[in-house]
C-alpha cells in the first residue's frame, strides 16, 4: 500500500505562489530528487497540472526525466480527458478515488501544491506526510498554504537545514 505525500515550497512567511524567491539550486535539490525514491505516480490538482505540464512536457534533463514518465493522476471539476503527459482525470469523489488508489500502489503517490485538493485530502484524512520546503525570502502577499478553517495537528518527523538556506521540514498528521 502507498503513501500520500505532499510537497510544497514556500517563503518563510508562508507564501506558495512561486516567484523569484524560489531558491532552484543548493544542496536542498539532491534531498528533494530522494523524496521521489519510492514514488510510483504523481498527484494534483487542475492548476498544478496546467503549469507542470506547460512547463516540463518539452524539457529533457535529471528532473524532466524523472517526471515526465511518472504517471500522474489530477483531479478537476472541469478538465475532461482523455488528458496529456501521462495523466489521468480522477472521476467521482476524490477522496475516495485517492484511498483507492494508495491501496493499489506499491510505492508512494506525491502531490506537489498545497491548493483546494490539499485542503481537501488533508480534512478527510488522506495524507500520509507532508513535507515543506522553506526558502529563505518573505514574500509579504499570496497565496498560503491550507488557507481554511478547519484545523489539523502535526508531528514533526524531520528537519534538515541546508546550504541553499532552504530548510526542510516533514510532519504527519496526527
Amino acid at each position: 500500500m502507498g503513501r500520500l505525500l505532499i510537497s510544497t515550497a514556500m517563503t518563510v512567511d508562508g507564501v506558495i505562489d512561486v516567484t523569484d524567491w524560489y531558491v532552484p539550486e543548493g544542496e536542498h535539490d539532491p534531498a528533494a530528487l530522494a523524496l521521489f525514491d519510492g514514488v510510483d505516480a504523481m498527484l494534483m490538482g487542475r492548476k498544478t497540472y496546467e503549469g507542470l505540464a506547460a512547463y516540463w512536457a518539452p524539457l529533457e534533463g535529471e528532473w524532466a526525466d524523472l517526471l515526465n514518465p511518472l504517471p500522474k493522476y489530477v483531479a478537476s471539476r472541469t478538465l475532461r480527458g482523455p488528458l496529456e503527459w501521462n495523466a489521468t482525470l480522477i472521476e467521482g469523489d476524490v477522496a475516495e478515488a485517492v484511498s483507492n488508489l494508495k491501496q493499489k500502489l506499491e510505492g508512494d503517490l506525491f502531490l506537489t501544491g498545497s491548493g483546494e485538493l490539499a485542503r481537501h485530502l488533508l480534512e478527510r484524512g488522506v495524507i500520509d506526510e507532508l513535507v515543506f520546503w522553506i526558502h529563505p525570502a518573505t514574500a509579504g502577499t499570496g497565496a498560503r498554504p491550507f488557507e481554511a478553517d478547519s484545523k489539523v495537528s502535526l508531528k514533526l518527523l524531520e528537519t534538515t537545514a541546508f546550504d541553499s538556506g532552504v530548510v526542510l521540514l516533514r510532519y504527519a498528521p496526527v
